[in-house]
């Protein structure tokens, strides 16, 4: 039944068209008229007038010269469409007739007579195209001139105009000048990264989404993205230009004098971050909106803008994670290692699409490499440690330079503690998903920077003791043991290495300097005690004779001297430990000597004339240079 209306009706068209078609077009423009309400109807109107049309495809044939007549002036045209909005329009609904009658007559291409005239459309089509191509670069050109909204002065983003535009007290607050040609844009502190920039105008945005929806349905997609992503690439490359990052390669990198570098860095960290916070994700709106309902042109576009822009960041990045491992540059390459960590989350919600996950990976990568790098650090501190050459022993048993350099180094080390966790972790876990800022307790306490503190320590004593041989007196040996021991427990009880080493561990060196000082008591006052001990059966018959006592007071004195004499070139740098040392001597010296004495004055042809053979102070044997003079009377020695 259904056919049967469908004979009918193609009966009535074929009467219409005879009867009507009396001109040479008329009788296509009446087929073209009845061919667009169904393609199944033009199909058989061409099989049933294929014998009266030999053309069989005059209708379509029509159709194409009407529309080379309206495409090809605007292509052909001297000015730009867009500049007119009713030749857009015009020039748009060409495209789209065009693209309509190439959909609903390929189907029929095996006919020759058709795809002739297909590929004629074919060429029209990408006429049209490379024109609307045009028309999109000039379009964002301009609304980029027109819309110039952003500057960077000094790592900081001005702007002429406030981001907050609904508030027109503050627009107005930041301006200065009385009149409006006066007016100044003042910079905006980057502090709240939660900011979008428009850098096109609205109507642009929707001109260019309207080329994209034709240039995307005609097949030319990629064409579509690379003029967009090589306007938008050098807003962003001039955008880095204005933070005040230069175009360096990896081995310009590497070559750059430290100094020089240190100040790239800094550049660098304000660069990334805003990139990566503000103008990455700008883009990724503007993309989406010119390519909307285009999420695969979308994806590719924002690829293509971006690409080179964050590969630029992440190689500077990477050269500094694979540069030099001298231990001065910890604390910068710590700066690019937090910077890439925080910045994660922004690279996972950017470049979360097929095309940029490559450039996601490519950061995690970095990101290790550079704990790579700060781990490679500390082993260079080993080395320069294990290197440090004993050579002359420091005059005066005082702090060696290699004690200061690492206890001060690891001390501002450990004031990144958290990261620092974070790097000697002995995995890293995978970022997906996870806040890289943050370390549970559980996976602070595997960490493995404890044991690496514990062991940096083990090596500067060891290299320490090997140091202190190089003094032949072995007194001197245990000061200088002494003044280091006691500087590394100060600046241990002074930093986070107290938590990461331990009470044990301080606890444990403190009883090593106390040592120390024992040792030092032995090898110098011990023998000076020796001096006045008396012999016990000489003190039993009491034949000790007044000569012997004087001899004896006679080589404690002249020992005495000799070892203040000897000391007073030594050191001890710290006040409170002088003090503490000054006391612990005369604890130890005094019971003796005030027996000695007690001892002399038993004797007649002595006693009653003690402070002759006592005729001057005895000076302290712990009497060091740069300390004050101490001296002990035998009376307050009592």
């Amino acid at each position: 039944m259904a056919e049967n209306g469908e004979e009918k009706l193609i009966a009535v068209a074929r009467h219409i068209a005879k009867t009507l078609g009396q001109t040479d077009t008329m009788a296509d423009d009446i087929l073209q008229i009845f061919s667009n309400f169904d393609a199944r109807l033009r199909e058989k109107l061409s099989e049933k007038l294929g014998d009266e049309d030999p053309r069989g495809s005059a209708g379509l044939e029509q159709t194409l010269k009407s529309l080379d007549r309206q495409i090809t002036r605007y292509v052909a045209a001297d000015h730009p469409i867009w500049s007119d909005s009713a030749d857009s329009s015009a020039f748009l609904d060409g495209v789209d007739e065009l693209l309509a009658v190439i959909r609903d007559w390929t189907p029929m291409s095996s006919e020759k007579p058709v795809a002739a005239c297909l590929e004629r459309a074919d060429d029209l089509l990408q006429q049209a195209m490379f024109r609307l191509e045009d028309e999109f670069r000039s379009l964002m050109e301009k609304g980029g001139e027109s819309f110039d909204l952003i500057r960077y002065q000094n790592g900081e983003l001005a702007a002429d105009y406030s981001f907050d535009s609904e508030d027109d007290e503050d627009e107005d607050s930041e301006m200065i000048g009385n009149g409006e040609d006066n007016q100044i844009p003042v910079a905006h502190p980057i502090s709240d990264y939660d900011i979008i920039i428009d850098a096109l105008p609205s109507g642009t945005i929707n001109d260019l989404h309207k080329i994209a929806n034709r240039m995307v349905a005609a097949g030319y997609g990629k064409e579509c993205s690379h003029a967009y992503s090589s306007g938008r690439r050098e807003f962003l490359e001039e955008s880095l230009s204005r933070l005040g990052l230069q175009k360096l390669s990896i081995e310009e990198v590497q070559k750059m004098p430290w100094s020089d570098l240190e100040d790239e860095i800094e550049r660098w960290i304000k660069a990334v971050n805003v990139a990566l916070r503000i103008l990455f994700p700008s883009e990724r709106r503007l993309c989406d909106r010119v390519f909307f309902g285009f999420s695969s042109a979308a994806d590719l576009s924002f690829m293509e803008v971006c690409r080179g822009s964050t590969i630029q960041l992440l190689n500077f990045a990477d050269a500094i994670s694979i540069g030099s491992r001298a231990p001065e540059r910890l604390f910068k390459v710590l700066d690019v290692f937090e910077t890439v960590r925080d910045l994660m989350p922004e690279f996972d919600a950017v470049f979360s699409d097929q095309y940029c996950f490559f450039l996601r990976n490519e950061s995690i990568t970095i990101w290790k490499r550079l704990g790579e790098a700060i781990r490679g650090i500390f082993m260079e501190l080993e080395n320069l440690i294990h290197r440090d050459p004993a050579k002359a022993a420091v005059p005066g048993g005082g702090l060696h330079p290699i004690t200061r350099y690492v206890m001060n180094y690891l001390r501002a080390a450990c004031r990144s503690r958290q990261i620092l966790e974070q790097v000697f972790v002995e995995s890293i876990a995978p970022p997906g998903g996870s806040d890289y800022r943050k370390l549970d307790d559980r996976s602070m306490s595997s960490s493995s920077l404890s044991v690496q503190m514990a062991w940096i320590m083990e090596l500067l004593e060891s290299n320490l003791e090997s140091k202190s041989r190089m003094y032949r007196d072995p007194a001197l040996c245990s000061v200088f043991m002494m003044n280091n021991g006691r500087y590394i427990i100060q600046k241990v009880k002074d930093s986070e290495l107290e938590s990461l080493l331990g009470e044990d561990w301080i606890q444990k060196h403190s009883r090593k300097v106390r040592q120390y000082l024992v040792n030092y008591q032995r090898s110098s006052w011990n023998k000076v005690l020796g001096v006045l001990k008396l012999d016990n059966s000489s003190l039993a018959s009491n034949v000790v004779t007044s000569e012997a006592l004087k001899e004896k007071l006679k080589l404690f004195n002249t020992s005495f001297e000799e070892i203040c004499k000897t000391q007073s070139t030594w050191v001890i740098f710290d006040e409170q430990f002088r003090e503490e040392l000054r006391i612990s001597v005369v604890r130890n010296l005094s019971p003796a000597y005030c027996t000695f004495l007690g001892r002399l004055q038993t004797v007649p042809d002595i006693g009653k004339h003690l402070e002759k053979y006592i005729s001057y102070y005895l000076k302290a044997a712990f009497v060091f240079a740069r300390n004050p003079v101490a001296y002990i009377t035998p009376m307050n020695l009592m």
